[in-house]
């Protein structure tokens, strides 16, 4: 039987939009957010040869560059004054992430609710600006390094050229990290996803239109881009399905008398997603494994010949880069899980609150049944992102294709469309339900 809440979640309608103000004024305030971030992205940056800054960029856009210039909505390709996007906050959200499933001190201020979790966020942000002074320095000491064709990127090279590039880079992340926060305070929530996912949807336009343009002069045939486009269909399909699957474990609660009531009795569930780890292991996978192509870009001399060696062999498309590929999306997704679910601190808390899986012990017994659980749903899990990842390597190796539409930025692309419909179905269940609590408010008054 439906409960209440998905009764209530069926007659959602476009009238019931219509009359939520309160989610207009927050779509609204979350689309000029986004606007401004857009326009940010073609400031350039002071003392930049912009011409020659471009000739570089194009031959490096395979590496590491080519990457986080996908996450930046082309303001690496432009080195504007989002250059760094908000990757500094993500790297400091994960590394306190990390740091408080091995420290004591953090782990305690995560069990301690909403006061723990302030001062989480906070040294979130301590380390962002450290992240982004690190990062914005060594940036700026690898501009002065670059030249394409006898010229220099920087104009002037110097303390004047770094120190400005160190305070605008980190201005503008500190910038992005706002934003997204406001997004998620008075827009429809997911603020630094939304940021990311504006970037990644800003480039596809441009790639859709080179595909037609590979059909117009021949390159392509139109069968074989039809054949894209449907292949992207699936992927998306396979994601949503893949991305929203669950396995619901049934938490029975005991009854208990309380003066002269019955408490309790009643059964729920307990989610585990199918895909725990979400995109942190795509992500981290190529970026160590686009390290070696980017070391030898950014070397004048090509760099050492067993470097070039290895980046010849790691190249996109290889069997060696394929293989470590999969190897390193299973383990970080093996790694990330076990970080942010702990089955024996679950198991515990429902031994606190009297909860227990039918057929289950508590206590250690259930933990190892959660663990169980947990690593067989990984290995479906871990395969699905090998295959959605692997799957834009091989159109490229095999048939040339720019694939744009798979890979890492088409998960993050659903997966942020999925949290924001959910965001916004929620603001519209509560709209509704303020709507049934005055209208009760007032049969009672008349009454």
């Amino acid at each position: 039987m439906a409960s209440a809440a998905e009764q209530l979640a069926a007659n959602i309608n476009f009238g019931a939009f219509s009359k939520a103000t309160e989610l207009k004024k927050r779509i609204w305030f979350t689309l000029g957010a986004l606007i401004v971030y857009r326009l940010g992205t073609y400031i350039p940056l002071p003392g930049i040869d912009s011409g020659a800054f471009a000739s570089f960029f194009a031959d490096q856009s395979g590496g590491i560059l080519g990457m986080f210039n996908m996450f930046a909505g082309g303001a690496v390709e432009r080195m504007s004054i989002f250059a760094l996007n908000i990757m500094p906050y993500i790297s400091a959200s994960i590394i306190i992430q990390l740091m408080t499933a091995v420290s004591p001190s953090l782990e305690a201020l995560k069990k301690e609710g909403e006061s723990g979790r302030k001062r989480l966020n906070q040294y979130t942000r301590y380390l962002t600006v450290a992240l982004a002074l690190v990062q914005s320095y060594g940036l700026a000491l690898g501009l002065e390094g670059m030249n394409q064709g006898g010229a220099g990127v920087v104009i002037d090279p110097g303390w004047y050229f770094r120190l400005s590039t160190v305070i605008t880079m980190v201005g503008g992340t500190m910038f992005l990290m706002w934003l997204g926060e406001q997004i998620t305070a008075r827009g429809v929530g997911n603020g630094i996803s939304l940021i990311i996912f504006a970037g990644i949807v800003a480039a596809l336009p441009g790639a859709f239109a080179q595909i037609l343009e590979l059909g117009r002069t021949g390159a392509m045939s139109t069968w074989f881009i039809l054949g894209l486009l449907l292949l992207a269909m699936i992927v998306i399909m396979a994601i949503v399905f893949f991305e929203r699957a669950q396995r619901r474990l049934i938490v029975q609660y005991p009854k208990r008398q309380m003066g002269n009531k019955m408490y309790g009795g009643e059964a729920s569930h307990l989610p585990l997603k199918l895909n725990t780890a979400g995109v942190i292991p795509p992500i981290f996978a190529s970026s160590l494994l686009l390290l070696p192509l980017t070391a030898v870009g950014f070397s004048s001399a090509g760099g050492p010949d067993w470097l070039a060696t290895i980046t010849q062999y790691l190249a996109h498309g290889t069997p060696l880069y394929m293989v470590l590929y999969t190897a390193l999306i299973v383990f970080f997704c093996f790694f990330y899980t076990a970080i942010v679910f702990n089955p024996t601190e679950t198991a515990e808390n429902l031994k606190k609150y009297g909860g227990f899986i039918p057929g289950i012990r508590p206590g250690k017994n259930t933990a190892d049944y959660l663990d169980f659980v947990l690593t067989r749903l990984t290995v479906v899990g871990a395969a699905y992102i090998t295959v959605v990842c692997l799957l834009p390597e091989i159109m490229m190796a095999e048939y040339g294709a720019a694939f744009y539409f798979g890979g890492t930025s088409l998960l993050i692309m659903v997966t942020v469309t999925m949290d924001t419909v959910a965001q916004i179905h929620s603001h519209l269940l509560a709209h509704q339900y303020e709507g049934l609590i005055k209208k009760a408010k007032l049969r009672g008054r008349r009454g």
